[in-house]
């Protein structure tokens, strides 16, 4: 699914605040809580990025939050004929992420407003991408959680001052098509398909023109990371999904879905528990295109 529901991340903080280091480094401050955020509000070098519908902001949003998106914030609008969800340029990410009032020394809070989770997470690799992630988090339950502790919402908007950010780019979290190719099958890589079952198997696939999965690969729908209630799965159940996966101490994840988004939350997983993680952005809107490259079925049939 392209936006999972906001209780679902409600136990991100719970699982992960005592994580022990499966790869190298854990990171649990990835995540922070209601409490503290509040506690920061007022801090002078805070920014706070709210994902959603634009009209669900403008009811109500939290205090000092600016509304971001996708395509055109941190990625290529759509064109006929181009790769969907391509992340831009660094030099227009500087001049987007300045125009928020990012700078170097700025802390950031991504938080979805009510089911945009993997759309968070996309803005957060990206942020990671251009050398702010040791200073960006995702809010621990979104909107849901900020108004479920009494906290307060405003619909007030206020344009930041502009920001002066110097891109520190990290391109170990990016992979492109050719990068995966030549790591196909390598022990220490574990190519994740985070599309769902019948996407991965070619039972079925929607708009693209070939169905099936990366050589490979291995199959973790982000639907499998969450309960009958919407709630993540405790943290030993998904460490048991990665190493089903191939995914060991050591490995580099790389993830991959339809166009680049809901891979991310993966992504944000894997590096929550210390592995190296990296994003093919091209996903299968790419792969299933290129036909120099190769597919395979849950058969094994190579296309």
């Amino acid at each position: 699914m392209n936006k999972i529901a906001a209780r679902s991340i409600l136990v991100f903080l719970g699982l992960f605040a005592s994580v022990a280091v499966i790869g190298a480094q854990a990171h649990p401050e990835m995540l922070v809580t209601p409490a503290w955020l509040a506690d920061h509000l007022q801090d002078k070098n805070l920014i706070l990025l709210h994902v959603g519908e634009k009209g669900e902001y403008e009811k109500g949003h939290i205090p000092g939050a600016q509304p971001i998106g996708l395509s055109g914030d941190v990625a290529l609008p759509f064109q006929e004929g181009q790769l969907s969800l391509e992340l831009l340029p660094v030099d227009q990410l500087k001049a987007n992420f300045e125009k928020f009032g990012i700078s170097d020394d700025s802390r950031i809070v991504v938080y979805f407003g009510n089911d945009w989770a993997s759309p968070s997470t996309r803005i957060i690799w990206t942020l990671t991408y251009m050398g702010l992630g040791d200073r960006t988090s995702l809010l621990e339950g979104g909107m849901i959680a900020w108004k479920a502790a009494g906290l307060p919402v405003t619909t007030e908007v206020k344009a930041p001052s502009p920001g002066h950010l110097t891109p520190r780019v990290h391109p170990e979290v990016l992979v492109d098509a050719a990068w995966v190719s030549s790591h196909l099958h390598q022990p220490s890589v574990a190519l994740i398909d985070v599309r769902t079952p019948k996407s991965y198997t070619g039972e079925s696939e929607v708009r693209m023109p070939r169905a099936g999965h990366i050589p490979g690969a291995q199959n973790i729908p982000i639907e499998a990371m969450f309960d009958a209630h919407d709630n993540l799965i405790d943290k030993s159940a998904i460490t048991e999904l990665f190493r089903a996966a191939g995914v060991k101490p050591g490995s580099q994840v790389v993830s991959y879905c339809y166009v680049g988004q809901r891979a991310t939350l993966i992504w944000f997983l894997a590096r929550m528990l210390g592995y190296n993680a990296s994003l093919y952005d091209g996903s299968w809107d790419e792969w299933s295109k290129r036909t120099d490259l190769p597919v395979e079925t849950s058969n094994s049939t190579k296309q």
